[in-house]
Order: C-alpha cells, then structure tokens, then sequence
C-alpha cells in the first residue's frame, strides 16, 4: 500500500488526537497530496517545519496503531464481513463469533 494513503487513513482514525496544526498539515500533506513547499505557503513556516511536522505525525500515527489497533482490527471486521456474506449458516455462526472477539479484544 502507498504510505500516503496508509497515513491518510491513520489520520482517519487517530487525526483527533494530533493537535489543530498537526491536523491541518497532515491533512494537507496526506489527503490533499499537497507538497511540502505548498503547506509551508499556507501555514507561513519553513519547509523544514512542515517536514518535521509531518514526520512527527507519521511516528505519533505508528504508535496509536500500534497501541489501539483501530485500523488493523477494522480490516480484520472487514474480511469477516466478506467472509459472512459468503458463507452458509453454520459457518455464520462462527464467523459471527469471531467478529465478536474482534470488537472486544
């Protein structure tokens, strides 16, 4: 998967927790796929502080992955979710189970 677009849907789950600015960057940054140069204009700072920002954002994005596990565990309901409209009756059940313990792990 693109890294772009993997931090694009990190900030999906997680942007609320970035501060206003961090937001407005990464937003730009991943979403908008505006350059660094581009953000630096809008935001009246150095490219460098977009950079940093930015790569900030990337590391504090890793560590709410992997402390919360929202987007892995969204996938995971994803492919359950395909495997339950695929599926018989008996093995609904179980994949019905299986997505429960997803959601309480």
């Amino acid at each position: 998967m693109n890294k772009k677009l993997y931090y694009d849907i990190l900030l999906g789950f997680y942007g609320s927790l970035l501060t206003e600015r961090q937001q407005r960057i990464c937003e730009a940054y991943f979403s908008e796929d505006e350059s660094l140069q581009e953000i630096s204009e809008e935001e009246n700072v150095s490219r460098s502080a977009v950079y940093d920002t930015v790569k900030t954002c990337r590391s504090e994005l890793d560590q709410y992955e992997e402390k919360l596990h929202l987007y892995s565990d969204s996938r995971k309901r994803m492919k359950l979710y395909e495997m339950i409209r695929k599926a018989g009756n008996e093995t609904v059940s179980s994949l019905v189970d299986q997505l429960i313990n997803t959601e309480t792990d």
